[in-house]
């Protein structure tokens, strides 16, 4: 995969908004990955969530839809150093995916089409802390930022939130994804600046 832009200069902050440390804030919303842009369509996407012990949950895109739906409205923050405040999202919860999803795992690996992937322990994706977005400003979320749907987990850097996401695997013992084993930050919490390996 190639590696894409280091980041973007910085504006003047807005003092109506805290900013974590290093972070400015932007009203666009840049378009950052790690590769190319897959095209999924709706026909074709599956998520699979597969425990530690070998056994496999799968939704379609219409069973997706059929669940039930929130409309989270999150500040995001990107390790290249913008932050988006009140950016206006739908999904579908984690903890509505992974209510009867029989696992003692604490740790996660996020796989998404095209290929990528993030880790993240799983308590990072309970008790409201994250969805798979499909809809962004009212809108179908578009292929540039993770559609035909998204991890979505406002509280770490921006990487966390794989696009196009197709799966979870859930893990006994942490195991790196793909910015994680070039030397990005295990865990990512932005008030923390967790950017790198050793922050």
């Amino acid at each position: 995969m190639a590696v894409i832009s280091r980041g973007f200069h910085g504006r003047a902050r807005d003092k109506g908004h805290e900013l974590p440390p290093g972070q400015y804030e932007t009203t666009g919303f840049p378009v950052l990955s790690a590769g190319p842009t897959p095209t999924v369509s709706h026909d074709d996407w599956e998520f699979t969530v597969r425990t530690e012990t070998g056994v496999r949950y799968q939704w379609n895109w219409q069973e997706l839809m059929a669940l039930p739906s929130e409309t989270p409205t999150v500040d995001i923050h990107c390790v290249t150093k913008w932050s988006k405040f009140g950016t206006r999202w739908q999904g579908v919860s984690l903890d509505v995916l992974l209510a009867n999803v029989a696992s003692g795992a604490e740790y996660a690996l996020v796989r998404s089409y095209g290929d990528y992937t993030t880790n993240l322990p799983v308590e990072d994706l309970l008790d409201g802390k994250a969805w798979i977005a499909y809809r962004y400003d009212d809108e179908d979320l578009p292929a540039e930022h993770g559609g035909p749907a998204r991890l979505l987990v406002p509280h770490l850097y921006f990487w966390k939130s794989a696009k196009w996401v197709r799966g979870i695997q859930l893990l006994d013992e942490e195991e790196r994804g793909f910015w994680e084993t070039v030397g990005y930050h295990d865990y990512g919490d932005p008030w923390r600046e967790q950017r790198y390996q050793g922050d």
